[in-house]
């Protein structure tokens, strides 16, 4: 009996998992005409038996991977960038079938998040190693997203990071926070566990991993094991202030910005006056006034680097030590203007009576 046993162990430790590789050809900055062959070259084949399935068309990555989770593929492997992750991702959310990715977008939130590498051969390695966390995602309005998701100024925002790229990511998200001094901020109505919050406000992110992609981290603190989502509110700011504010993103020190409001809770609801567009993993969707948020935890299989640095790089003293004398510069300069805004307000009312 025990020899039995001994054989029946070895015979599942020696079947191959199925994978399939689910490449969008046109996503991303760089042809991916060569990655079939680094594919066949570093993929692990005594492990595996493979396939290579090309996107068509807008959704069909989401098809191609639906059917490999009902046909029970171990590992349904996203090659592309964050659109095409979240294609697949959300299409094998509550079942057996594992989530890789080999990052070729322009921005690879996901990928940077889990700290995957970069470089392809490397990322075909860490498939290699098969290693499969259980892992959270979040839902907005029926929209499954991974990294974050968004409204107001956010909806916009996180295409622009997006397509950032190599065209230096802290100069032209400088530029894009500028643009938003045009963007009129909404009053938004928050509900969530402790109640109802009514503010005004550029954007509203939920993050789940933390950054949008590009290493802009709207959330430094995100994890995507915790149960609890990130919610982050970015008040109104000026010029001087947008500036810091996209030194600190790409700094990890965004939550020590005082123009961020943040919490963590499981869901959300948010109503606002208007229809507009929200946003999933940087896909737009318009909806209506209320958009309803919440995190399914434990609810996609991952596979994760088990080489990366679990510490991840945090914000040294000098980074921190200078968002604080910013924000504090910051106060200050807002109570300067206050006190000068009544000052102004005092000579008018002296000058009038002055005249009588």
């Amino acid at each position: 009996m025990e020899n039995i046993f001994l054989f029946q162990k070895q015979k599942a430790l020696m079947e191959k998992k199925k994978i399939i590789f689910i490449m969008n050809p046109i996503s991303g900055t760089a042809s991916k005409a060569g990655i079939p062959k680094l594919i066949e070259r570093y993929l692990d084949t005594n492990k595996f038996d493979y396939e290579i399935k090309l996107t068509e068309y807008a959704g069909h990555a989401a098809e191609l991977a639906a059917e490999a989770k009902d046909n029970h593929t171990d590992i349904v492997v996203a090659v592309g960038g964050d659109g095409t992750v979240n294609e697949v991702a959300r299409a094998i959310v509550q079942s057996s079938t594992a989530l890789g990715i080999i990052p070729c977008g322009s921005g690879n939130g996901l990928a940077r998040h889990l700290l995957l590498p970069l470089n392809l051969a490397k990322s075909i390695e860490i498939i290699n190693a098969a290693e499969v966390h259980q892992l959270d995602y979040g839902v907005i309005n029926e929209h499954p997203f991974f990294c974050t998701c968004g409204m107001g100024f956010d909806a916009f925002i996180s295409h622009k990071f997006a397509e950032a790229g190599k065209r230096g990511p802290i100069t032209y998200v400088e530029n894009v926070l500028k643009a938003g001094l045009n963007y009129k901020p909404e009053t938004y109505e928050i509900y969530d566990e402790n109640g109802a919050t009514k503010l005004k406000a550029f954007l509203i992110s939920c993050a789940n991993a933390s950054q949008y992609g590009n290493n802009a981290y709207i959330a430094p603190q995100a994890s995507m094991s915790d149960g609890l989502m990130d919610v982050i509110v970015m008040e109104p700011f000026d010029a001087f202030e947008a500036t810091q504010i996209s030194i600190d993103m790409f700094n990890k020190t965004l939550d020590k910005n005082s123009k961020i409001k943040s919490f963590r809770t499981k869901q959300l609801r948010v109503h606002r006056n208007n229809p507009g567009y929200i946003h999933f993993d940087g896909d737009p969707a318009m909806t209506g006034e209320d958009i309803e948020i919440k995190l399914i935890e434990k609810g996609i299989k991952v596979i994760v680097n088990p080489f990366a640095d679990k510490r991840r790089r945090k914000p040294n003293t000098l980074q921190n030590a200078a968002a604080d004398i910013f924000n504090q510069l910051n106060d200050l300069r807002s109570d300067i203007n206050r006190q000068r805004r009544r000052i102004k307000v005092l000579n008018k009312m002296i000058l009038r009576k002055l005249n009588l």
